[in-house]
């Protein structure tokens, strides 16, 4: 009688996969070369405010300083009230993100559960007012604002930011929304929570990354807009930190005071890395989740 061999049901010893050195040294070299090229701008603005009035303009040029000053710092804010710029900034860009989420969580609400009547084009309207340059809206906002009256007013500016915010705001949440589970909404509709406790109390606590990685594009554009802001804001202590950082002058009519431009680029951009930063991982979890989704 023939004995017929066992097969043996344990699963093969995985083989180890042999690195390739080459591979990771050349994946670093690139990694790196990404890396300088996208934080060169910012070094240089970096080590251009702490260098001497001699340093930055010698040539051939003076990559890194050899003599360290902090007066372009403090010129920044002795000269002209920069601090109040930073405060002007602050406040348009907080208060036209708040609106723009207070507007705009609703409205992808009720395009993504609601079903509106007309929703798919009024989806692509949102869409198409997103891709339009807002550039363009530059002649049109100005008579708006002269009959209005609104110059030299936040709401010149806030109003504007909002708006043009606002579809990006309405297609981030929208995706987000309709990534919830329905059973939520059917529990919480048993439990007499009607649309709008549902969406406050239930679903945007779910969508909190959703809302940062929004709040935090809308609150960057803001930040950095810079032709409305030249146009509808003359008012010296109006001004946001774009303008004034364009609109310092130097000593005399012929100097260009780069010393104190590339320190106000570096105390105008400080806010927003420490914002990024603070808020690291629910961007990180928003745009996870955002992937996944697409």
């Amino acid at each position: 009688m023939a004995v017929i061999p066992e097969v043996s049901s344990t699963n093969p010893k995985p083989t180890t996969m042999v690195k390739n050195p080459i591979k990771n040294i050349l994946l670093g070299i690139a990694i790196a070369c990404v890396v300088i090229f996208c934080l060169a701008p910012v070094m240089w603005q970096l080590l251009t405010s702490f260098k001497v009035n001699q340093d930055i303009s010698q040539v051939p040029s003076v990559y890194f300083p050899t003599r360290i000053t902090f007066n372009h710092y403090t010129e920044l804010f002795t000269r002209r009230p920069f601090w109040r710029y930073i405060l002007n900034s602050a406040f348009v860009s907080i208060i036209s993100t708040a609106f723009s989420l207070a507007f705009g969580a609703p409205a992808a609400y009720a395009l993504a559960r609601l079903r509106p009547w007309g929703g798919k084009f009024i989806l692509a309207g949102i869409l198409i007012i997103t891709l339009f340059p807002g550039i363009l809206l530059f002649l049109g906002l100005l008579e708006i604002i002269q009959k209005l009256h609104l110059g030299n007013n936040y709401l010149a500016l806030i109003i504007p930011y909002t708006a043009i915010n606002l579809p990006l705001t309405i297609l981030v949440l929208r995706s987000f929304f309709e990534q919830l589970p329905k059973d939520l909404e059917d529990s919480a509709k048993v439990d007499g929570y009607n649309t709008l406790q549902m969406l406050l109390q239930i679903l945007l606590p779910m969508t909190i990354p959703a809302l940062v990685t929004t709040g935090i594009l809308t609150f960057i554009f803001a930040w950095n807009e810079f032709i409305f802001a030249l146009t509808f804001i003359t008012r010296e202590e109006m001004k946001t930190i774009p303008v004034a950082a364009a609109q310092l002058g130097g000593a005399t009519q012929f100097e260009i005071p780069y010393g104190p431009i590339a320190a106000a680029t570096i105390v105008g951009t400080l806010p927003l890395v420490l914002l990024v930063l603070f808020f690291q991982r629910k961007i990180i979890q928003g745009l996870t989740a955002g992937a996944v989704k697409g």
